[in-house]
């Protein structure tokens, strides 16, 4: 099976909306992606294609570091969807590398994800205590991580992380 990963477009929405509200069995997730792009928040997205046809999207969004650091940009992973009957084939797995490589490409120096413990360590991520960093949801530190994307980005760094108000609607 042939995957593309591509920006996401205008026309992608309704298709990612419905990516989303699958992947989730819920609105939540979609409506979040909607706050995101209306918002003034700087957004990387891409939609994952197999055969022409989207059957994933992830979203990365700035965040903040409230705290000790140097000027550093860091962005926030989430959401990530992949379509049920393409789930378990590697497609986030691609969505995931790809993202990673767009936003070291787009300046920001780490990414944080409150996600499975098991799936983002492949992918580099470690909990975010290991750096002084947590995040200002209330959960476990083995869920919520971060990965550098440029070396030693967070030494000397430390604080809360800041999601977009979105995050707290939805």
């Amino acid at each position: 099976m042939k995957i593309t990963i591509r920006p996401e477009a205008q026309e992608d929405c309704s298709v990612i909306r419905r990516i989303n509200r699958k992947a989730f069995h819920t609105d939540a997730e979609a409506n979040l992606v909607d706050a995101l792009r209306q918002s003034n928040v700087p957004i990387i997205a891409l939609v994952a294609e197999c055969h022409d046809i989207p059957v994933g999207h992830i979203l990365f969004s700035e965040v903040k570091l409230d705290g000790q650091c140097k000027e550093i940009r860091i962005c926030g992973l989430a959401p990530m969807a992949v379509l049920p009957e393409y789930q378990r084939q590697g497609i986030g797995s691609q969505l995931v590398t790809e993202g990673m490589k767009t936003c070291r490409q787009a300046g920001y120096s780490a990414v944080v994800v409150l996600g499975h413990r098991q799936f983002y360590p492949r992918f580099g991520f470690e909990p975010s205590v290991n750096f002084k960093i947590k995040s200002e949801f209330d959960v476990p530190d083995e869920v919520f991580m971060i990965r550098e994307l440029s070396e030693d980005a967070l030494t000397n760094c430390s604080g809360t992380i800041r999601y977009h108000a979105a995050f707290k609607q939805f």
